[in-house]
């Protein structure tokens, strides 16, 4: 579990320090006082770009320019994660230097945020990228498979855009995409069962998905690469493969596509997903991370949501404009309020 949090020169906030009690979190304030600075911060203890997928440039505060640090503590480790300017994003745990994916091994951080809400209906790759965080939730090693097969599909499609046609210089980087795209292929359809049953296993407020991955590519990648690499050269780029793959979700209860459902269906349908996912991870660190989440909710979800959230043994942040969108929480949460002041944003804990 997360104890505390240092923030230091990170986006709006100048500094804050922030303990957590356990409880649900939720913390409040107008737009743009920089309460999803806080959830960003904490989608940085692990590994990857955070929940806006920013640079590390992008997140210092830019009144000093000094670059940004955040310090947090766990029930067994210590994480500090920075950026000076223009240099990449740093990594320590309990005092040693380590590589992002040892983040991973500590907590298990999931989020849902406002630009998810149109996941169902723009382009595959945000699906993918949504797919692929779930699977890390699980598989750690997930984040190394991709980027080992993408390093050998970039070397591929530059290859293939120079018009090289000798394949002695394909083999090499077509066994790497085929042995690391066997190993997300597993790692996706193993996360994606584990999903589907928690979702079958709890009695929720919100709605089912049935889960379909398409387009992952044949079995033989490495007879496919090879056999169809003149038509790949003529288009310049590698053409399947499991980063053409696309998560196609229906709702259960009215056997209807994702795509074709209200606004409001298709974010049950995210935070029903994110719950399981949070549900499959018991007895991991997990830390779920909702920014606006009550924005397409009755009150009547919102409460449900609240009770599931109590439910599950997961540590919760949440962000909202105003202390009346958690009423239904109660004395169950913790309340954070977030304020602009002279010297940036201010956190102020509230008593329920």
């Amino acid at each position: 579990m997360l104890r505390n949090l240092t923030i230091l020169q990170f986006r709006s906030h100048r500094r804050a320090e922030i303990a957590f009690d356990g409880r649900p979190v939720a913390i409040y304030g107008p737009n743009g006082a920089g309460k999803t600075n806080i959830l960003e911060a904490v989608s940085l203890l692990s590994p990857g770009r955070g929940l806006r997928r920013a640079q590390a440039e992008e997140l210092m505060r830019r009144a000093e320019a000094v670059g940004w640090k955040l310090r947090a503590t766990t029930d067994a480790h210590e994480i500090e994660t920075s950026a000076l300017p223009g240099e990449p994003r740093r990594v320590e745990i309990d005092g040693k230097a380590a590589p992002q994916v040892a983040l991973a091994q500590i907590l298990r951080v999931l989020w849902l945020v406002p630009s998810m809400d149109r996941l169902w209906i723009e382009g595959a790759e945000g699906r993918r990228r949504f797919l692929d965080r779930m699977v890390m939730s699980f598989t750690p090693a997930h984040a190394e498979a991709t980027l080992t097969y993408e390093k050998a599909m970039r070397e591929r499609n530059r290859l293939l855009k120079d018009m090289v046609r000798d394949p002695n210089w394909y083999h090499a980087l077509e066994g790497q995409m085929a042995e690391a795209g066997a190993a997300i292929r597993a790692n996706r359809t193993a996360a994606l069962e584990r999903i589907m049953a928690a979702q079958a296993g709890a009695a929720t407020a919100f709605p089912a998905a049935r889960l379909v991955l398409e387009n992952q590519g044949p079995d033989d990648l490495a007879a496919a690469l090879d056999a169809n690499r003149g038509r790949d050269m003529a288009a310049g780029r590698t053409l399947e493969g499991p980063h053409r793959a696309d998560l196609l979700a229906t709702y259960v209860e009215k056997d209807a596509p994702a795509a074709q459902c209200s606004t409001g269906e298709q974010k049950a349908l995210l935070i029903s997903l994110i719950l399981a996912n949070a549900r499959a991870l018991a007895g991991e660190d997990v830390v779920l991370l909702l920014d606006e989440v009550a924005a397409h909710l009755d009150s009547g979800r919102r409460a449900a949501l609240y009770d599931e959230i109590c439910a599950m043994d997961a540590q919760v942040m949440m962000t909202g404009t105003g202390a009346e969108l958690f009423e239904a929480l109660g004395a169950r949460g913790q309340y954070l309020e977030v304020v602009e002041g002279p010297q940036g944003s201010q956190v102020l804990e509230v008593e329920p």
